[in-house]
């Protein structure tokens, strides 16, 4: 699965997940399309689009 880093653009509308570094889903943010991710907590925290 793809990996998005916060501050990219969403490449489409959807639920992202809020990954830690383990791979443990932490919680789920609603981005559209071209709008930007927003900051997590950790710098070691990444999104994934949840289909």
């Amino acid at each position: 699965m793809k990996r998005f880093n916060p501050g990219d653009i969403a490449p489409e509308t959807g639920f992202y997940r809020v990954v830690d570094q383990d791979g443990k889903t932490l919680d789920k943010v609603s981005v559209s399309k071209g709008d930007r991710l927003p900051p997590t907590q950790s710098k070691n925290y990444y999104y994934e689009l949840d289909y």
